[in-house]
């Protein structure tokens, strides 16, 4: 038997609008065609957002970041190379002094 998915964020609109009607998330559920536990989860998921946004918690993403997504990643990188060669170029400019070369 083949599984059905539905991505319920694109009712979100209308799960809403139910919801401020009064109806409760099994109606919503019968309505939409889904399962009572798929409205239950995604509502108590909406209302912990919206908590977290009244108090002025940023949502982020989840997952591991990105090696090289953020700008300031990048240049901290391209600083720390700069600053590895400059090293490079020191140590090198005193071993050719130590040397008896220029």
């Amino acid at each position: 038997m083949s599984r059905k998915y539905t991505k319920i964020n694109q009712y979100e609109k209308e799960i809403l609008q139910w919801k401020s009607e009064g109806m409760t998330n099994r109606e919503i559920a019968q309505r939409l065609g889904l399962e009572y536990s798929q409205i239950h989860n995604w509502v108590s998921r909406y209302n912990e957002r919206q908590r977290k946004l009244k108090a002025g918690i940023v949502p982020r993403k989840k997952g591991r970041p990105r090696k090289d997504s953020e700008p300031r990643d990048i240049v901290a990188e391209q600083a720390y190379i700069i600053q590895r060669l400059r090293m490079e170029n020191e140590l090198l400019r005193d071993f050719m002094r130590s040397m008896g070369r220029r």
